[in-house]
């Protein structure tokens, strides 16, 4: 049973993110040290450095030999219910679009399991608990913040072809065809000029390469494989240099979010209704899939309650960082995460309490 002991350690792991987040906010607001384009700067440096350095880190000191693949299997089951949603609602609804699908895809399935996962999860049902979010968080980093990437560089590749198309159809004035076609037609230009799948994928992916994230939880479970497989340790001298960079990873992406919240006008920066849009997406729509993945597998017991609760764990901060980077609802995400993580706690407790009711 949890006790308010364990309550106190979940506080104690999480107060410090909202200082580092107050520290980001004041620098910007009331104590003018940075301006916008160094705000961004900073992001860049968390999207490119510490964050990916950190990703590193944690995913290298698991044991993928002892991973619980059945409650892998349904976490994953999870996130394809989650996809195929989506993707029918931005397909066949009025509403329903590409960039919503990808911030929906973020609210509903990505977690911050490491911060007040780990510690929530020891209070409630002990280490076996916490070997299991520290698992799913591994794959969440190798496989789903992996794939996010992947389509937020799209989007971004693809906005960059058609934004470069029309500049060049607009300042081109060697003859008056191409502006007479435009005027008469304004579709015909990006009809004309859409890129092709290959030149896209082209594009993409060699910027995936040139992205440290690409690589980072690839190296890392690559090192866990070899590390538990012959009974290694990492030389001492690269460990220290990794940690000294990756221990500033969640602090800075936190700061990072106090400087981007000090540039909007309002603190809830996305507004009420999609604030508890995201909460029902976070609290609720994540935790019901899961539940149908779990179910799917054959989870039972504690274990499933682990699946259930580690789903309505608060928002992950990285695909903040991420949507700050590629320029996609960053202020939906921001008030996700800082009201996220102050509602999390009664609520994870609701469900604790309610789950043993029904076990």
């Amino acid at each position: 049973m949890i006790g308010w002991e364990d309550v106190y350690k979940v506080v104690v792991a999480m107060v410090p993110l909202y200082l580092a987040l107050v520290l980001g906010y004041g620098s910007v607001k009331w104590w003018r040290i940075f301006r916008p384009e160094q705000c961004d700067a900073i992001n860049r440096f968390v999207a490119f450095f510490t964050l990916p350095l950190f990703t590193f880190e944690f995913t290298a000191h698991v044991d993928p030999f002892k991973m619980n693949y059945r409650f892998i299997a349904a976490d994953a089951i999870s996130k394809v219910i989650i996809v195929v949603v989506l993707a029918f609602w931005a397909k066949c609804s009025s509403k329903g679009s590409y960039c919503w699908s990808i911030t929906s895809f973020s609210l509903s399935t990505l977690t911050n399991s490491l911060v007040v996962g780990v510690p929530l999860a020891r209070a409630m049902y002990g280490q076996s608990a916490v070997d299991l979010v520290v698992q799913v968080s591994v794959i969440q980093s190798i496989v789903w913040l992996t794939i996010l990437l992947f389509v937020l560089e799209i989007r971004r590749t693809r906005s960059d072809f058609y934004s470069t198309d029309e500049t060049l159809g607009a300042s081109n004035k060697v003859g008056n065809r191409p502006v007479n076609d435009l005027e008469e037609n304004p579709g015909a230009l990006a009809s004309n000029t859409k890129p092709s799948f290959w030149s896209l994928m082209k594009t993409v992916w060699r910027k995936l390469a040139m992205n440290p994230n690409s690589y980072a939880c690839i190296f890392g479970i690559t090192w866990a494989f070899i590390a538990n497989r012959w009974h290694v340790k990492m030389p001492a001298i690269i460990e220290d240099s990794i940690l000294i960079m990756s221990r500033a990873g969640i602090g800075t992406a936190m700061f990072s979010m106090g400087l981007f919240m000090a540039l909007q006008e309002k603190i809830v920066a996305c507004g009420t209704s999609l604030t508890i849009f995201g909460m029902v997406l976070r609290f609720i729509a994540g935790p019901a899939a899961m539940a149908i993945g779990s179910i799917a597998v054959g989870l039972h017991g504690d274990v499933l309650h682990v699946a259930i609760i580690q789903a309505a764990l608060p928002q992950s901060i990285t695909s903040f960082i991420f949507a700050k980077e590629y320029g996609l609802h960053a202020d939906v995400l921001s008030t996700a995460v800082i009201f996220g993580m102050i509602v999390s706690l009664p609520v994870l407790v609701a469900y604790y309490a309610i789950l043993e009711f029904l076990h």
